[in-house]
C-alpha cells in the first residue's frame, strides 16, 4: 500500500510512503530516477492501493500516476 505526502509550503504531492510490512515504512520522492519511485508507479498501474493524504483510497489511481514524470 501506497500513501501519498503533500509539501507542507506548497500544498503540493511530493512524494509517497510505502508501508513494508513489517511496520516500518519508506518515503519515496518523486524523483524520475530513483528506481523505488519507477517500481511504485508500476505496481500502482497494475493495481496496488493508493492512498491521498488524508488516507482516502483513490479510486483513479492509476490515472493520477499516469499523469506523474
Amino acid at each position: 500500500m501506497y500513501k501519498l505526502n503533500k509539501d507542507r509550503r506548497t500544498g503540493e504531492d511530493c512524494s509517497v510512503n510505502r508501508a513494508n510490512g513489517d511496520g516500518t515504512v519508506t518515503s519515496i520522492p518523486f524523483a524520475p530516477d530513483n528506481t523505488d519511485y519507477q517500481t511504485f508507479k508500476k505496481e500502482v498501474l497494475a493495481g496496488a492501493e493508493l492512498q491521498d493524504a488524508d488516507e482516502n483510497v483513490m479510486t483513479d489511481a492509476k490515472a493520477y500516476v499516469a499523469t506523474l514524470p
